[in-house]
C-alpha cells in the first residue's frame, strides 16, 4: 500500500490549497478514506473523511465550511480543498486509509495506512 500526498506549501491566510493523495497497492473505491493533519505542539485530529463511492463526506469542527473532500476512483486519487485558509492551519496533513466502512467519529485508530504527510504553512 503506497498513499503519496501532494500539494502542500506556503500560503497566505485567506488563501487556498488543493491537496492530492495518489494510492496504490489496493483497491481503491473498495475503501473509505480521510484526511488528518498535526500542528505543531499538538495532537493529530481528524479533518475530512469520504465514503468509497464519495457520496458521504464528513467533516470535523476544523474543516467543515471551508474544506471539501472528494475522491476521483478513476484516478485512484484522494483531493483536499482548502479554502479562506487560516494561520491555525498551518500543519502537516496525511492521507489515510480506514480500516473499516464508517466514517462516524473518524480518528487516528480506524485509519490502515498513513501517507507521508504534505506541509501546509499559514503566513498571517
Amino acid at each position: 500500500v503506497q498513499l503519496a500526498e501532494s500539494g502542500g506549501g506556503l500560503v497566505q491566510a485567506g488563501g487556498s490549497l488543493k491537496l492530492s493523495c495518489t494510492v496504490s497497492g489496493f483497491t481503491f473505491d473498495d475503501y473509505y478514506m480521510a484526511w488528518f493533519r498535526q500542528a505543531p505542539g499538538k495532537e493529530l485530529e481528524g479533518v475530512a473523511c469520504i465514503t468509497w463511492s464519495g457520496r458521504g463526506r464528513y467533516y470535523s469542527d476544523s474543516g467543515k465550511g471551508r474544506f471539501t473532500i472528494s475522491r476521483d476512483n478513476a484516478k485512484r486519487t484522494l483531493y483536499l480543498q482548502m479554502n479562506r485558509l487560516k494561520a491555525e492551519d498551518t500543519a502537516m496533513y496525511y492521507c489515510a486509509l480506514m480500516q473499516q466502512l464508517t466514517c462516524a467519529g473518524f480518528t487516528s485508530s480506524g485509519v490502515r495506512d498513513w501517507g507521508q504527510g504534505t506541509l501546509v504553512t499559514i503566513s498571517a
